[in-house]
């Protein structure tokens, strides 16, 4: 069973991995049960979707009115303003078959602008906070992708108190010298604030760039079970950080796989993972 430590300052005691529900987006319903029944098999108990996932909130709903009070279940919305993101808020409860949502993320804050728009007045932000105040959303986070995103979610904790933030972290990431930077910083102040966070792209390999896709990701992973336990070990291996899967149900076996409950110290993480994989990011 995945170990479980709590999810910053929610009262709730989360999978350090979170299955991340992305990988249900255009998949069989077949395909959807053998991912609920590995799920439960690892006793992962934390599940992050979204609006924009496809069909992910609708095959996720049937795991919730057959499985009651086992998930704590995040979504999240890409309205940027305060009409669109109630619409979403609310298509999503219908989506789900739930009466309300433990976590409301406002999604892929990477843009200035965007990022302006939702926080301010009438933007996304306000009708997130007027759905908690209503009881349909029970805490709040803010995500995103790219290498100014640490930064941005600092800039963002210091305008709202969000009790989450998503963003890459793994190896490869961290060899960049600005985003390490950022991240540290970051880290610093929500694990001073009680703010959980949440990790994506834990075996991502390298971009695309043009390639044919041989994975239903957004970035090539890896794939030899190997390197994939070593990429998650990796993650594991630092206290405080929750690891969302990946979104190929074909790898998540190996993701979820051999996770102990104490993961091998970072330094030797670190080695292996610098041995095994020779291909540059």
């Amino acid at each position: 069973m995945i170990p479980k430590a709590p999810f910053g300052g929610t009262g709730h005691e989360s999978t350090r991995t979170i299955f991340g529900a992305a990988a249900l987006s255009h998949v069989s319903h077949a395909d959807s049960e053998r991912t609920l029944d590995l799920l439960l098999e690892h006793g992962v108990n934390h599940i992050d979707t979204a609006a924009s996932y496809g069909d992910s909130e609708l095959r996720i709903a049937s795991w919730l009115k057959r499985n009651p009070n086992v998930f704590f279940v995040a979504t999240k919305t890409d309205g940027r303003d305060y009409k669109s993101a109630k619409e979403a808020i609310h298509r999503s409860l219908e989506r789900l078959g739930v009466d309300r949502i433990d976590l409301l993320q406002l999604h892929n804050l990477v843009d200035v602008i965007e990022w302006e728009f939702a926080l301010r007045e009438g933007g996304a932000l306000e009708a997130a906070v007027e759905a908690r105040q209503e009881g349909l959303v029970r805490f709040i986070g803010i995500t995103g992708h790219g290498l100014s995103i640490a930064a941005m979610h600092r800039r963002a904790l210091a305008r709202f108190a969000f009790d989450s933030v998503l963003l890459p972290y793994n190896f490869r990431q961290m060899q960049d010298e600005r985003y390490a930077v950022e991240f540290e910083a970051l880290a610093t102040i929500c694990a001073e604030g009680g703010v959980a966070m949440q990790t994506i792209k834990s075996i991502a390999l390298a971009p695309w760039d043009g390639r044919p896709q041989t994975a239903s990701t957004w970035y090539e992973p890896l794939t030899d079970p190997a390197d994939i336990d070593l990429a998650v070990k990796w993650v594991l291996g630092r206290q405080g950080m929750f690891l969302n899967t990946v979104g190929d149900v074909r790898l998540l076996p190996h993701v979820l796989a051999e996770q102990p409950k104490d993961p091998p110290g970072r330094a030797r993480a670190t080695n292996a993972w610098t041995n095994s994989c020779s291909v540059a990011p």
